[in-house]
């Protein structure tokens, strides 16, 4: 018995990867909860493995003091000494439990709690394991499939791998071979607590550095990567020895390197882009492959990049549906606004005309005094224009203005641009007006008589014009019928 119950506890200490005394430790709670709940009571239960019978035995424990408050956890010195005559005041005394009548139901209970005391300690094993692990390319087997997740087997233990950290560009069926990252350990987790991913950048990184050599004993470094998963990667690579190049050890010989890689994410485009310091150059090559003109920075502070290209570059740049300028984004860790030289030439137009516009005074709203307007201009504002870009926030906080009056300015700029827009109406009213005067019908004028200075052929055409209109009176005898 003792040799058969030793042969268990060491079998499952090999599948489960879990300490004998674990395990020892777990059976040892079982049959106390076994015997508790067969004997019904409240004493203090104790069990212990006797690795020469192979029994378990249960003990109830009772503390021998002087005053005794709680008869069934406590026992005075002189009833202990009945049992053990060698018995010390703050000794404990066993009293032996009989554990072969707990019965198939105690033995039933025994089983759960074992069994969820062992996945417990498996689940540890497992926490602990992997845990420090994160981040490392592990093989693994598709094992099953719940829902969108797929289950994959890790030899020790499985793994989820979920939807969102699948490529896009792959399907998988059971048993097919994978490469993953581990994302993330959970110990709370329900089911398998390994997350690994096929979507992070992390894989990316992974692969090259088991495929390039310079990269696995640090000649060449992995700056930076950006990907999206089953569309594009970026990966950003520096050299520490002058004559190795980052670029082409990461390409390899007719681009073997970087082909072995990209059949395994199958399919997936890579660009290879070498690392600066500089913000400005390391901007220009994450643009690859559109070519960049120029790059400035706008805020250092918020890392805000503006970077102009050619207008025959801009949709290039861009990439599609904005992947490109995406990527760049994140693997030099700027904001970047991208623009071509027309929208730039624009711009510069747009704002050169804003500073060199005048502004309308102050003067020329009505219904504020001369005071009030003195106020705003000591405040720095000298237009209409920009005092309508002012908050009631802000107006307020111009000495000498309150609220009433912030409501009376704004009024009174309203009622400025109300009329501005009324302009062109009025303007358009009187214009259709003189164009309806214009088509009624205005009474002959009797023309003028030749001035000295008229030519010849001028007075003839004349009296020629006069001569062929007719005259506006009938003639007698046209109207009179003849016979």
């Amino acid at each position: 018995m003792a040799n058969l119950l030793d042969q268990m506890i060491e079998q499952i200490s090999r599948e489960k990867h879990i300490e004998p005394d674990i395990i020892v430790s777990a059976i040892e709670d079982a049959m106390v909860v076994a015997a508790r709940k067969f004997y019904r009571t409240e004493e203090d239960l104790r069990a212990k493995f006797n690795p020469e019978t192979g029994q378990i035995d249960v003990y109830s424990v009772r503390a021998v003091v002087d005053d005794v408050a709680d008869p069934l956890k406590e026992i005075t010195l002189s009833e202990a000494r009945k049992s053990d005559p060698v018995i010390e005041v703050g000794g404990e005394l066993l009293v032996a439990k009989p554990t072969q009548v707990l019965g198939r139901i105690a033995a039933q209970t025994a089983k759960q709690v074992i069994m969820q005391k062992v996945r417990e300690a498996e689940r540890d094993t497992i926490y602990n394991e992997y845990n420090g692990r994160v981040g490392e390319l592990v093989n693994c087997i598709v094992k099953r499939f719940e829902g969108p997740d797929v289950i994959v087997d890790l030899g020790r233990t499985e793994a989820r791998l979920p939807k969102r950290e699948q490529s896009r560009l792959e399907t998988y069926n059971l048993g097919d071979r994978l490469r993953a990252v581990i994302r993330v350990v959970d110990r709370a987790a329900k089911g398998p607590q390994v997350i690994v991913s096929r979507a992070d950048p992390a894989l990316v990184q992974r692969l090259f550095e088991m495929e390039v050599p310079e990269i696995y004993d640090g000649t060449v470094q992995i700056r930076a990567v950006a990907r999206e998963a089953g569309e594009r990667t970026k990966i950003a690579v520096q050299s520490r020895d002058k004559d190795v190049d980052p670029v082409g050890a990461c390409v390899g010989m007719k681009g073997m390197r970087v082909q072995s890689i990209i059949r395994e994410l199958r399919g997936e485009k890579i660009d290879i882009i070498p690392y600066s310091e500089d913000t400005v150059t390391f901007a220009q090559k994450a643009l690859s492959p559109a070519k960049v003109t120029r790059v400035q920075i706008i805020d250092p502070e918020t890392r805000h990049l503006e970077i102009i290209v050619e207008d025959t570059q801009l949709s290039l740049a861009i990439g599609k549906k904005g992947q490109n300028v995406r990527l760049a984004s994140r693997l030099i860790g700027w904001n970047v606004d991208i623009k071509s030289e027309e929208e730039k030439r624009q711009e510069i137009e747009a704002q050169m005309a804003a500073l060199t516009a005048p502004g309308t005074p102050l003067s020329e709203l009505q219904g504020i005094g001369p005071k009030t307007v003195e106020k705003i201009e000591a405040h720095g504002v000298s237009s209409i224009e920009k005092l309508a870009d002012m908050t009631p926030e802000q107006l307020t906080e111009i000495p000498g203005i309150g609220d009433k009056m912030v409501e009376k300015i704004q009024l009174a700029v309203a009622s400025y641009f109300q009329s501005l827009e009324n302009q062109p109406a009025v303007a358009e009213g009187e214009a259709a007006a003189e164009a309806v005067a214009g088509d009624e019908v205005a009474p002959e004028e009797a023309p003028a008589a030749p001035s000295e200075d008229s030519t010849a052929d001028e007075i003839s055409a004349a009296s020629e014009t006069a001569t062929e209109e007719p005259s506006s009176t009938p003639k007698v005898e046209d109207a009179q019928e003849k016979p």
